[in-house]
This record gives structure tokens, sequence and C-alpha cells, in this order.
């Protein structure tokens, strides 16, 4: 159902890189997002991070604080407004007619959850369909002027990073873990030493860099540059215990005291013995078919809730609207600023998950609609108009609503 081009080099298939790259190795990958190529530009995304309910940030780095105590690095989150980027957008203005390179600036802007502002580029999530929707995080964009960065850092999920406008120099160390010194009293994750650089070239607008979990690396930006961070992640068996306390809140077989063997023993102690008698039912619970049920629903509304609030619409078509709409080849899409998943079991019975929530109470073809859109499936007058698929408009003004799609015209 793809439409798009999978982000992969020819010579790569999906399987050769799942098998061989994700989360082993880094991959650099020419020209993989040609779509993002001009989408956007630097004043888009400084007008965007100065919206009020845009989630960004901006770093500044002051590398003449001779103090090595005080942090030479400044956060402010948002809101961010004029007076925050205006000294900065002068004195940029001002080095560009300075022959030292040595006055590039060292700033930068991110933005995050992208897909949620402009659903066009939500789209290009189909490109990395090769890896399950689930595991999609967000969106985020890094603007820097000439000299511009975060410092060397690394992350603990998977990213495709990708230029989509200017150029911006990688480089990639070491892979790190728990014992990483980072530089102390920065507001940022940052640290100097990046070991051995195992790679280190110029991305220019269209390609993407992969980088695993822990592996270092380190953008400058060439020139006044926007790069777009397609993340991944896995949840952390917390949320996964947390989630699954509450679902089984509503399983009353597991509010019935347990009952255990016991045997003679001093009245103050907690044996192990009968420890080891309430984990053994726990697991065979949590192995039995029901377990496998209530796990299921945990682990799925863990990973459709949405990590960002969800925006109010700015309006709202009315009913006949959309029917106009869908009768002059408008269609219906995914939305990736939310999180549309699904389930089969054993007896192929399909659940839909949005946004940490299972919808039990949408029909049939509903759910098969919303599967189709999950899979990054499209919907047109003719899904809507079938004998199969006949389904009333007010229920796509729902989706559109909820956020759950996307209304293409």
């Amino acid at each position: 159902m793809t439409s798009l081009k999978l982000c992969l080099p020819d010579s790569i298939t999906p399987a050769q890189f799942l098998a061989d790259y994700w989360q082993k190795k880094p991959l650099l990958i020419k020209q993989g997002l040609p779509k993002l190529v001009g989408m956007f530009e630097p004043e888009d995304i400084l007008g965007l991070a100065l919206d009020e309910e845009a989630l960004a940030r901006l770093l500044v780095n002051d590398p003449s604080n001779a103090d090595k105590e005080a942090a030479q690095w400044t956060m402010k989150k948002s809101p961010l407004s004029d007076a925050d980027l205006a000294p900065l957008l002068a004195k940029e203005g001002s080095n560009q007619n300075h022959a030292d390179d040595t006055q590039a600036s060292n700033w930068t802007v991110l933005v995050q959850n992208l897909e949620q502002w402009s659903p066009e580029l939500g789209q290009l999530w189909q490109s990395f369909d090769f890896i399950p929707q689930w595991q999609r995080d967000d969106i985020m964009v890094s603007y820097a002027p000439k000299g511009g960065s975060v410092g060397r850092h690394y992350d603990d999920y998977d990213v495709f990073l990708a230029q989509g406008f200017g150029s911006r120099r990688w480089q990639l160390g070491q892979y790190c873990d728990e014992t990483t010194a980072f530089v102390a009293n920065e507001p940022i994750r940052i640290f100097d030493d990046m070991g051995e650089i195992i790679f280190d070239e110029v991305l220019e607008a269209g390609d993407v860099l992969y980088v695993p979990p822990k592996l270092a690396h380190y953008g400058v930006a060439v020139e006044d540059c926007l790069t777009f961070s397609f993340g991944f992640r896995r949840p952390n068996l917390m949320q996964v215990l947390d989630s699954l306390a509450d679902v089984a809140t509503s399983e009353q077989s597991l509010f019935v005291p347990m009952l255990l063997e016991q045997t003679l023993q001093s009245s103050g102690e907690l044996q192990a013995d009968s420890i080891a008698q309430i984990k053994a039912q726990l697991i065979d619970m949590l192995s039995s078919a029901r377990g496998d049920e209530l796990i299921r629903q945990s682990v799925s509304e863990v990973v459709s809730k949405r990590q960002y609030d969800l925006l109010n619409p700015e309006e709202i078509i009315e009913d006949y609207e959309l029917v106009e709409a869908l009768a002059t080849d408008a269609t219906l899409k995914i939305d990736y600023s939310s999180r549309l998943i699904y389930t089969q079991d054993a007896d192929d019975t399909l659940s839909i998950y949005a946004n940490g929530q299972r919808l039990d109470d949408i029909s049939s073809v509903e759910a098969q609609l919303l599967k189709h859109l999950a899979d990054g499936g499209t919907i047109t007058k003719d899904h809507l108009s079938t004998d199969d698929y006949e389904i009333d408009p007010a229920t796509v003004m729902q989706w559109l609503e909820n956020g759950w799609v996307w209304l293409d015209y």
C-alpha cells in the first residue's frame, strides 16, 4: 500500500536492512527522501517555533565562557518569542559578511512533532514502512545557521537524520552506555570524547543517515540548514507494567485472594517459599490465554499513546463539505500525528487502538477501514459508497475530529 519509495539504497532490501543494520550499524542513504527537499525553508520553522502551541527549544552555546564550572550552553523551552531569536538572527546576518569562520553562530532551534503541523510531512512516514508503525515516535526538525550544532551526544532510540534544506556535516563515533561521562553542569547531555570517528561526511538536501541507538554522533551546519529526525523507539518495561496494572483492574478474578501452601514458620517471617508460590501463580496467569489478552491490550495501549497533546483543529468542516470534497477526488489518509494501530489474535479477531485507547464501540466495517488506513492505505469515495463498505459520513467526521485521519484535497 506504500505509495512512496522506501528510504533505502536500491542495493539493500528491507529484510537486509533489518538483519544487518537495524540497531547494529549506521547507514548513509543518498537521496533517501527526495520529497523532503524544498518542503520547508528556515523561515517556516523559525516562524513555527514562535507559535504558542509549538513544542520548541532554543539551544545557545557560549564558548567564550572561561569558567569551566559554569554552563556554556543555555536552553529555553517554548514559548519562544521574537526577543529570543532577534539578537541571534542579527548576529548571524552580520557574520555573513565576515570572512572568519570562527565567527559562525552556534545556536539551534528544535521543534517537536512536526507531523502535527504538516500532514504532508507526516505522509513521509510511509517511506519507513519496513519498520512497524507502532515504533514511530515523532518527526523533529532542527534549524541551525552555519556552525550551529547541539554538541556531541547519543540517543537511546533509532533515528533517521534527513536533510531537508542546506547541508550538515555528520561525524559518528563509538557506542556509548550508562558509563559514558557527560559534560557536567550542562542543560543537555553532551560529551567531549566520541572515540574513533567511523563516519565523516556532509549530507545534502534529500540525503538520510540512519543512526542506531547509543551511537555517538555530532552534526555541524555547513550552511543554514534544516535536519529532520524521524525517530523510532520502543516502550520500556515500566510503561508496560503500569499499563498492565491499569488494564487488569477490570479483571475480577485477579481480586480473589490466592491459596498458598503453608508450613510451620516464625510468626514474623515472610518465607522465600511463600514469595516463590506467589511468583509462580503470577507467571501462570500471565502465561495463560487470558494473560495473553491482558498483555496484548496493555502493550497496544502503551505503543498507541500520543507523546504530545493533540492540537485543536483551526476549523471543522461540515458533513456536506466532506461529501463534496470526496466527490471531487479528495482522499482520506491516516494522520500521522495520531497513533492508529491494530492487533489480530489467534482467532483473527481484529482490535483497533487509537491514541492509547481500544475502540470497542465500532462496527466491523469501521474496523476494516481503520485497519486499511493504519497500513498506509487511502480511502476514497468508492470505499464509502459500496455495498461492502457503506458508512455514514458522520462517522468519518468523528475520525477527522479525533485527529485519526486527514482529508487530502
